[in-house]
């Protein structure tokens, strides 16, 4: 009998994780799913979190010195951080089209209003405070961050992503320049490090069904306490909102995205979400593109033919500077403020809610939540009350597996392009796809 497939694994753990999570919620197993099954999900995410650090750095050294060509590396950056940062501007200005026309802000009461920024004032001042300490910064500090002083300390936090990046880049282009006997053996060491890192990814991916299941019932409960029907009113509430932010998602997968994969990449767009459907999924229930990249390499080389010495470079970039689900979602969640503010933005402001948005979307790390406390910097720079980011924080976790899923395959969209314009895109057949 044939091995289902893992992208149906993933699906059927999802769909289980949130019928266990009503049902404990209903019959009084909180508790319960807290305590003996959201651990397993925390310790799924752990194991992915602890395998993005070394794939980043030893896929990056293997992908950029594979290239022999400081001239070529030049060119493929230079596209890929243009086409990243074309979408995500994209992104933005349709979310911004999307609230603008819909108004979902305008639906709120002031009664609800006062009921929500009570309920998360502690959530609210903690994302205040945070975005406050980046905003106090110097304009060039996001330029100094990307520079480790200690590589080591930075391997060690999954939030310096970019440091880790600039090291492998870095240490790639030096055994270019070196002599090619002299480099050989460090390639040699590199290549196979990387093999073994690639099935550590494959043994940790045949837990994720399981791990899926804990971290979707673990959400749920925690969502609706003892009441099931108290999530269902409060995503009601919230609902327009949700549909707004979900419509404009929705449009970059199935009408941006096919337009770039068809006419850049000339690839079938089914086939291609065939393809990534597996990535797409552990993004949806990770939120976290960081978390997902082990399996977005894997699904973009194995599923979709994208040369490694592509996606080893595009991809973990990808990860961390192209954020065009965050970017769309809080472009529609600034002016959704607004709007229940009953504040009028002129297209000035709104120009600069699509600069500030971009620019923290290449700063936000890509692990959960990031999206909103950049979503802060935000609405301080377009002078809408801070505080406002109460009315969208109940809703929030569930919109971040939505964006996090454009996150990731927006990487892929990329990374495709790229792979066709350089001659590094190999036909798969059927049979490999997942």
């Amino acid at each position: 009998m044939k091995k289902l497939a893992l992208h149906w694994q993933i699906l059927i753990g999802m769909t289980l994780g949130i019928l266990w999570g009503m049902f404990a919620s209903g019959f009084g197993l909180v508790n319960f799913t807290l305590d003996w099954v959201k651990p397993f999900g925390t310790i799924f995410i752990n194991l992915l979190k602890l395998i993005a650090v070394p794939l980043v750095l030893v896929s990056l050294v293997t992908g950029v010195s594979s290239l022999s060509d400081i001239s070529r590396l030049s060119r493929i950056g230079s596209r890929t951080i243009g086409i990243y940062l074309t979408t995500t501007v994209l992104a933005v200005i349709l979310g911004l089209l999307l609230v603008n026309v819909f108004e979902p802000g305008k639906a709120f009461s002031a009664e609800k209003r006062e009921e929500f920024k009570e309920q998360f004032a502690g959530a609210t001042t903690e994302k205040s405070s945070d975005a406050e300490s980046v905003k106090k910064q110097g304009p060039l500090q996001p330029l100094v961050d990307i520079v480790p002083s200690n590589i080591f300390h930075s391997m060690t936090d999954n939030g310096s992503m970019l440091q880790v990046i600039f090291f492998a880049l870095l240490f790639g282009i030096a055994l270019i320049m070196i002599p090619p006997d002299k480099a050989q053996p460090v390639n040699d060491f590199f290549e196979g490090l990387n093999m073994a890192i690639l099935k550590v990814v494959d043994i940790i991916m045949k837990t994720a069904p399981y791990g899926v299941f804990a971290l979707l019932a673990g959400l749920v409960v925690e969502f609706a306490g003892d009441d099931p029907g108290s999530a269902v009113e409060l995503l009601l509430v919230l609902g327009y909102y949700c549909i707004v932010v979900t419509i404009g998602l929705a449009l970059m997968i199935f009408i941006v995205y096919p337009l770039l994969v068809v006419f850049v990449g000339k690839t079938n767009y089914k086939t291609f979400l065939k393809g990534i459907f597996p990535a797409q999924m552990l993004a949806f229930s990770t939120s976290s593109s960081a978390a997902t990249l082990p399996v977005t390499m894997e699904c973009a080389e194995k599923n979709l033919g994208i040369n490694r010495e592509v996606s080893s470079f595009v991809l973990p970039l990808g990860a961390t500077i192209n954020m065009d689900g965050t970017s769309l979602y809080q472009s529609v969640a600034a002016v959704f403020i607004a709007q229940a503010y009953g504040m009028d933005l002129d297209l000035m402001t709104q120009l600069g809610i699509v600069m500030t948005a971009t620019l923290a979307s290449i700063g936000a790390a890509a692990v959960p939540g990031a999206g909103t406390v950049m979503l802060v910097i935000v609405l301080q720079q377009a002078g809408i009350p801070v505080e406002g980011i109460a009315l969208i924080l109940a809703p929030d976790r569930i919109l971040d597996m939505l964006r996090t899923t454009v996150n990731v395959t927006g990487d892929a969209t990329v990374a495709m392009m790229i792979a066709r314009t350089e001659g590094q895109l190999h036909p798969v057949k059927e049979t490999e796809e997942v």
